[in-house]
This record gives structure tokens, C-alpha cells and sequence, in this order.
């Protein structure tokens, strides 16, 4: 496993420091679910705005300035996909103005990647101890 450049380490350090507003009220919601949740995650080259380690998943807020940065923006969602992360893009003003959608759509992501593809069939009689 790579060790993070300690430049990366402190960009995200700054960053949790001087977030937006969409951030820290995005923040406040994802603190406490769970599966859990971090703010600022170094993946690679990349720094997440909020990731779940355990299911893979990245959330991103977009303000003003991601309008010119489309083509990056496409870059890193490819490169984080082709490693087994999912990830949900947001506008800021979408969080700030439609915060229970966003959490709807949050959840539904969680939901469907907490369950097991394929659940493990139940045994006849399970409560019963195993035969040897």
C-alpha cells in the first residue's frame, strides 16, 4: 500500500479546516450514519469530500467553480470508478436547498450496496445445532 505524500495529507487536513457550507451541513447528516463516514479521504492523487471506506462510496459537492472543470471532473469519476468506488455528485445548492433529497438519494446508494448480492440460503432448521 502507497503511503500518502504529506502535501495530499495536509490539503486535506486544510480542507476539513475551511469547508463549505454545503459541506458542513452535508456533514452533520453523514456523521451519523452508518456505515461511517469521512470527511476529506486521500484515495490515490485524489482527495474525496466524504467517503464510506466500508461500501466504497464517494460523495462529491460541486460549486460554482466545477462548471469549468467538467473534463476533470469526468477524469476522476472514471478513475475512482475503475478502482470499486461509486460515486454521487452533488451541486452545493442542491444540498443546501434540497438537503432531504440528497439524503434520500444517499440512502437509497447505502441501501442497495449494504445488501448482499446474492443472501446466503437459510438452513432447514437452523435453529438446531449441526449434526457431525
Amino acid at each position: 500500500m502507497q503511503r500518502t505524500p504529506p502535501e495530499l495529507r495536509s490539503n486535506a487536513r486544510a480542507l476539513r479546516t475551511h469547508s463549505t457550507d454545503a459541506e458542513r451541513a452535508l456533514w452533520q447528516y453523514l456523521r451519523r450514519l452508518r456505515p461511517r463516514f469521512t470527511r476529506q479521504l486521500v484515495v490515490s492523487h485524489y482527495i474525496l469530500d466524504f467517503a464510506c471506506r466500508t461500501l466504497k462510496l464517494a460523495i462529491e459537492l460541486d460549486g460554482g467553480q466545477h462548471a469549468s472543470r467538467v473534463e476533470a471532473d469526468v477524469a476522476r469519476t472514471a478513475y475512482l470508478e475503475a478502482q470499486g468506488w461509486t460515486v454521487l455528485r452533488f451541486w452545493n445548492h442542491d444540498v443546501l436547498g434540497n438537503m432531504d433529497g440528497v439524503v434520500e438519494t444517499i440512502l437509497a446508494t447505502v441501501s442497495r450496496a449494504s445488501t448482499h448480492p446474492q443472501p446466503l440460503p437459510f438452513r432447514e432448521g437452523s435453529n438446531k445445532p449441526l449434526e457431525m
